[in-house]
């Protein structure tokens, strides 16, 4: 790294990708790898997808920043889309990130508090950015050291433990935030009961429940958002990811009254909800609706989870949609991260003990029938050779 121009901030694989086209991917050298990562999430309808292209290549040949002191026609035909994937309710700030949609869920559940509330009851285990508040809503101590100390007001109880939640609330708390399903701790559900209990809790104390949905939306889970398979409703959620296929585009959405609590000079962005980003959002929202892929993902996800259960070291596969956690047996998920990028498919782990894939929406059923052939044999590989498991302590959890 002494002679790279790069900041040392991740533990790169030693591949270079230059091309890509739909769910696979080329290097450097033609070689070609079935992409069961995305972007980590990101590319929700495939690379180079010719839909989102055209719209982002038409988008800057006629307008492509004008400041959020003007409005555009991408923004607000954006917002109206968002607003009917979630049957009706809720307005939007744009961003350029999740961490960004997060810092804003979080302002204006401190607005909404009146000084008096601001303390955000979050999960254990939760990821919910690399900016300072986000940082702090993050359920992970080992990623706050070194950046001490972090701002205030965030607590941490167990995640699915309801009782450990209402044990928390006084008259302090501005807001709970979770993740409908963790994803960075390893694709972990929320049960049914404890986000109705959540939703619940919220109710009787009026304060805004927030879901995190920046790596469970956009059709990631087979429902436009994650809430939407247990029939709850949040006051405000999160999305970013998989939003735009692959450009920095964040948004929180909130539903009244806390839409209305922000006033003109409480937040913003310079580039939040520029055309262009807007635009390949309303494409990728097209090829989603287009394509049937909200469908697509439950079955192909179930396909998924089917064929990787039979895999040996394969002791669960938890999750929904195209969002799975694979639970290993024994603690080489690193070792086969490793062996599977040698063999030609991109996967990611998020302990030693879990992968994480989230390909595509657009993946084809050969295709995942091939990237798990590809998987029997990494896991082979990363149980008999020490050499790919040393290799593999050189690829970082992807966050």
């Amino acid at each position: 790294m002494d002679s790279t121009p790069l900041m040392n901030t991740y533990k790169r694989a030693g591949v270079d990708f230059v091309l890509g086209d739909g769910e696979y991917l080329y290097d450097t050298h033609g070689r070609r790898y079935i992409d069961f990562l995305a972007g980590i999430a990101v590319v929700s309808v495939g690379h180079a997808n010719p839909t989102v292209a055209s719209a982002i290549n038409s988008q800057a040949l006629t307008l492509v920043h004008v400041s959020n002191l003007f409005g555009s026609p991408p923004m607000r035909s954006l917002a109206e889309r968002l607003r009917s994937s979630t049957g009706g309710w809720g307005k939007v700030f744009f961003c350029n990130s999740g961490a960004e949609a997060n810092e804003c869920a979080i302002k204006l559940a401190r607005k909404a508090g009146g000084g008096k509330r601001f303390r955000i009851l979050a999960a254990d285990g939760a990821f919910h950015g690399r900016t300072l508040a986000s940082l702090a809503a993050t359920g992970q101590p080992e990623k706050w050291r070194g950046f001490e100390p972090l701002p205030e007001g965030f607590l941490h109880r167990p995640f699915n433990d309801l009782g450990a939640f209402a044990e928390a609330i006084d008259e302090s708390v501005a807001a709970i935030m979770v993740e409908p399903i963790q994803g960075e701790r390893g694709v972990i559900p929320g049960s049914r009961g404890f986000l109705q209990g959540l939703r619940d809790l919220c109710d009787r104390a009026s304060i805004p429940l927030i879901f995190d949905e920046v790596q469970t939306g956009v059709g990631r889970t087979g429902e436009w958002w994650a809430f939407q398979h247990f029939g709850i409703k949040p006051d405000i959620f999160t999305s970013a990811k998989g939003i735009a296929n692959g450009l920095p585009l964040g948004a929180c959405i909130a539903n009244e009254p806390y839409a209305s609590v922000f006033k003109p000079g409480d937040h913003g962005t310079t580039y939040g909800g520029g055309a262009v980003v807007c635009a390949a959002a309303l494409a990728t929202f097209d090829e989603i609706e287009r394509r049937g892929l909200l469908s697509e993902s439950k079955r192909k996800g179930e396909l998924l989870a089917d064929l990787v259960a039979r895999v040996d070291q394969v002791r669960e596969v938890r999750g929904a949609g195209l969002m799975r956690g694979i639970v290993l047996e024994s603690p080489i998920a690193f070792g086969v991260v490793a062996a599977a990028l040698e063999r030609g498919l991109v996967i990611n782990a998020t302990s030693e003990t879990v992968l994480r894939f989230v390909p595509p929406l657009i993946i084809s059923d050969n295709a995942i029938k091939e990237g798990v052939k590809i998987l029997e044999d990494a896991v082979a590989a990363a149980r008999t050779s020490p050499a790919a498991h040393s290799a593999s302590m050189t690829v970082q959890q992807s966050y």
